[in-house]
């Protein structure tokens, strides 16, 4: 295997605070570390446990393709393994939710023989649910980045929780550091298609400092459109309805649990103490007399007079 590694971790959302004791360790320790972090604190942190950290944000040019830049971040990572370094890759949220970069990186080195992994973080959705108070479990979830949702024209669920990211990105290509946000307009335009116009949804942003608030802002459906948001917000829609049970399929399901519980009842193994089994042979002791066998006993003591 070729000398140099990639290890791919992740800040969470609050400044240095989401770091788990994995990911420090790794910053710490790596030849190189490459940063593309949002906050000045985390920024500082990373350059005073590791001197040889370098920030990838100046390859966000205003204007420019984000393919482009995530290309050029991907070029830069990997070119560094190439050369034998042991490189540590710092991404905002978690490294691999909306972080094209650090799975292409991982991908092309373990394509040619080299060490590279992903830690997990925590992302913006593990705040929703703690900030919220929801349970994806409850209802199930479906989760889109709002331009896709739009532009492959997504068929959902409306009977399940639906999670859009980057609503105030919509149809935002290119990097500009105050995008328009021209295209959250067409985004509800889809979403009265299948939701009602005073449905309740929620604009969510996590707070990257822990002595801050989240921002969380509800409202109906048909005046998000006019609501003042971050680039970066998210927006969670509550499930419609409640769906319906297939009453059929839960019959057959009751079914199948009550013979598995039958069979595995059959199959138990009995939890009575065995009966003590019989002399296999005249002469033989039982297996629970301990006695030595007749030949090996002392001749019996001779009668006296």
């Amino acid at each position: 295997m070729p000398s140099g590694s990639l290890t791919v971790v992740g800040t969470g959302i609050q400044a240095a605070g989401h770091l788990t004791a994995e990911s420090r360790l790794a910053v710490e320790q790596a030849d190189e570390t490459l940063y593309l972090v949002n906050d000045a604190v985390t920024a500082t942190w990373i350059e005073r446990v590791n001197p040889n950290a370098r920030s990838l944000t100046p390859y966000y040019e205003n204007g420019k393709d984000r393919l482009e830049i995530y290309g050029a971040i991907v070029e830069e990572i990997v070119s560094r393994v190439r050369q034998g370094v042991d490189v540590c890759a710092v991404l905002y949220g978690h490294p691999g939710v909306y972080a094209w970069p650090g799975h292409e990186s991982i991908r092309r080195l373990r394509a040619e023989g080299f060490r590279a992994r992903m830690l997990p973080g925590i992302s913006t959705e593990d705040c929703l649910v703690a900030d919220l108070g929801i349970d994806p479990a409850l209802t199930g979830c479906q989760s889109y980045e709002a331009t896709d949702f739009l532009v492959r024209r997504r068929t959902i669920d409306t009977g399940a929780l639906l999670i859009l990211w980057q609503v105030g990105l919509v149809g935002e290509w290119h990097f500009d550091p105050a995008p328009s946000m021209q295209g959250l307009p067409l985004l509800v335009e889809r979403l009265l298609e299948l939701y009602p116009a005073e449905h309740e949804t929620i604009l969510y942003e996590a707070s990257p400092f822990p002595t801050a608030e989240p921002i969380v802002q509800r409202q109906p459906l048909s005046g998000v459109a006019d609501a003042e948001v971050s680039p970066v917000v998210t927006m969670v829609v509550p499930p419609r309805e409640e769906p319906e049970f297939d009453h059929e399929m839960l019959v057959r399901v009751r079914q199948c649990l009550s013979c598995a519980l039958r069979i595995r009842t059959l199959r138990a193994p009995s939890r009575r103490r065995p009966r003590c089994p019989s002399p296999h042979r005249a002469g033989q002791p039982r297996r629970h007399d301990r006695s030595p066998p007749p030949a090996c006993r002392p001749p019996p003591a001779p009668a006296r007079g």
